[in-house]
């Protein structure tokens, strides 16, 4: 009988025994965890914490209600699973895996005659004097979220602080926040929330949304220490520009792959973390598999490895473990970085690179920017749906797209399409052609993906010229920095009138129905900076100028539509 261990119980590790029981019955499978409990939903932890789950053993449960636990998978499916016991050291020689039982500390030896390794990360602890203290939490596992909920309920606290702005510290502040009533404070070291995930705009728009809902959002800014009242329990968090009360701290700074085991048993790590696999999960010892979120892969956009921790990653990886293990050839030939969150009424999704990213590895990037209705705009209720589009100049091939929109489904159709496309290296045409289900109260008729990927088609021709939304907010909050500048607005008088008495000279109203017949009132010794309120209409008085000379000229990307989403309050909205 074939003898399968598996080291590692919560995502890759029991998909990867269960799927080969089904295609092995005959298989001895067992899955070894240090931890008691197995086999749960981490990436509902949040949800867990906010109250939505309303159990822990909801996340550990199947859609029929068992807890999966050493009993269901014994009596249900067939594997033996130990718990509380830890991974010491794989004896590849003699293929035997060493133990130690951490409730006794006794040790023992199993053999193997195929191993799989997925035991997943663990988090990144910055060296913050006070970290050890009593009211400090990472949320590393089921068991953290538990005991963080426990300390909720006893404890008395009223102000939090999460130590990082990543999807897991934002989802945690909606939960603390919303459900417990904790004054929530986000504070990041880098220049913005979800770094290397959305352009800055998007981040903008999310990052004033959670100051909305209550949440302070400091951003460039390095948490030095950690501080205790009286009783040992922390009360406060330095900054180097301020101190935070809080009696509550979570630390989400990230996590790294738990590659320990692997490499002392001499199996081939990369450099920056992860074991190293091929595309059908195999290690460098072709007797020993790896999955989720310990191992290293690729990025199919990028061309480079990357670290990819993800539960639905993990499953995915754990079946093609489990097919290559029963004879059947199965590869994973990595990923785009598909990502979505859910941050109080919105979302915001990503696949593949940004702007930045794409630069950075050497594409002639560029980027196409809109706000789009998610529905046809007779639908009442309709809402905004704001897409990027990062696009390589020289091959038109399209290098990632991010999304913002209200909770529903919005970004994530547009984002899995993308998805799709971007990993068979599809270009800015196959975007543009791409045929989405269609009905008034679920979209356009041209699609926002479609309306996106034509925008940047334009700007490649040279049809459409932009300047960025950051270009211009920073211009106009200081116009002085570029004097020969004025703003044309296309919309109607009445929807334009806020701007012109507030900026005065600086924002000349020319409604779009006016322009070719007024459109040699236009100052010649101006740049001429064209906004309306969805885009279309100042794109389309861009070429009509240029047409007859006035080639001197701008369009705002996104629209006034993109500027309010981001906490610009200076811009009405069209009536």
């Amino acid at each position: 009988m074939e003898k399968i261990v598996i080291v590692g119980g919560v995502a890759a590790g029991p998909k990867t025994a269960c799927r080969l029981k089904r295609l092995k019955p005959d298989a001895q499978i067992t899955i070894i965890d240090q931890d008691e409990l197995i086999s749960y939903g981490g990436c509902g932890i949040p949800y867990y914490i906010s109250g939505e789950v309303a159990d822990a053993d909801a996340l550990r449960s199947t859609s029929f209600d068992l807890v999966r636990d050493e009993a269901f998978f014994a009596d249900a499916k067939g594997v033996d699973v130990k718990t509380n016991m830890q991974a010491t050291r794989i004896d590849r020689k003699s293929k035997t895996l060493h133990l130690k039982n951490l409730l006794n500390n006794t040790e023992e030896a199993i053999p193997y005659d195929k191993l799989v390794l997925t035991v997943g990360s663990r988090p990144v602890i910055p060296p913050i004097a006070g970290a050890e203290l009593k009211g400090v939490y990472t949320i590393s596992s089921l068991k953290s979220a538990i005991a963080l909920q426990k300390y909720l309920r006893e404890g008395d606290a009223e102000k939090a602080v999460i130590i990082g702005g990543g999807a897991i510290g934002i989802e945690m502040a909606e939960g603390l926040e919303d459900m417990w009533g904790l004054k929530t404070t986000i504070v990041e070291f880098l220049p913005q929330l979800l770094p290397n995930f959305i352009e800055k705009p998007i981040e903008q728009m999310l990052s004033h949304h959670l100051k909305k809902n209550n949440i302070d959002v400091f951003t460039s800014e390095s948490v030095t220490a950690l501080e205790a009242d009286e009783n040992g329990v922390v009360a406060r968090v330095v900054t180097n520009k301020q101190v935070l009360e809080a009696e509550l701290v979570l630390i989400s700074t990230g996590v790294r792959p738990r590659d320990e085991l692997a490499r002392e048993a001499g199996l081939l790590v990369a450099p920056r973390g992860g074991i190293v696999v091929n595309n059908r999960m195999q290690t460098s010892d072709p007797d020993i598999y790896a999955a989720g979120d310990c191992i290293e892969t690729y990025h199919q956009v990028s061309g480079k490895k990357t670290f990819a921790p993800l539960g639905s990653l993990a499953n995915r990886q754990g079946r093609i473990v489990a097919d290559n293990l029963a004879g059947i050839y199965s590869r994973f030939d990595g990923v785009v970085g598909s990502f979505i969150m859910k941050a109080f009424e919105i979302c915001v999704g990503t696949t593949g690179l940004t702007l930045k990213a794409a630069r950075a590895e050497g594409f002639d990037a560029d980027m196409s920017f809109i706000v789009q209705s998610d529905q046809a705009h007779f639908i009442q209720g309709h809402e905004d749906i704001v897409l990027a589009m990062v696009f390589d100049r020289k091959s038109r091939r399209v290098l990632g797209v991010q999304g913002l929109s209200v909770m529903g489904d919005s970004i994530l159709a547009r984002i899995n399409a993308a998805a799709g496309l971007l990993s068979r290296n599809a270009v800015i045409e196959d975007f543009s052609v791409l045929e989405m289900a269609y009905a008034p109260p679920f979209s356009t008729a041209l699609d926002a993906l479609n309306v996106v990927a034509n925008v940047a088609e334009n700007n490649i021709a040279g049809r459409f010229r932009p300047i960025s939304l950051l270009d211009f907010i920073a211009w106009v909050e200081n116009p002085e920095s570029c004097p020969d500048r004025i703003v044309i607005d296309v919309r109607s008088v009445f929807d334009s009138r806020n701007e012109v008495e507030r900026f005065g000279d600086l924002w000349l109203p020319l409604p779009y129905p006016e322009i070719r017949t007024r459109y040699q009132e236009l100052p010649k010794d101006k740049e001429l900076i064209l906004v309306c309120g969805a885009g279309t209409r100042s794109y389309e008085v861009q070429v009509f100028l240029d047409s007859v000379g006035y080639t001197r000229n701008l369009v705002l990307e996104g629209s006034l539509m993109a500027l309010r989403p981001m906490g610009i309050e200076w811009v009405s909205e069209e009536d």
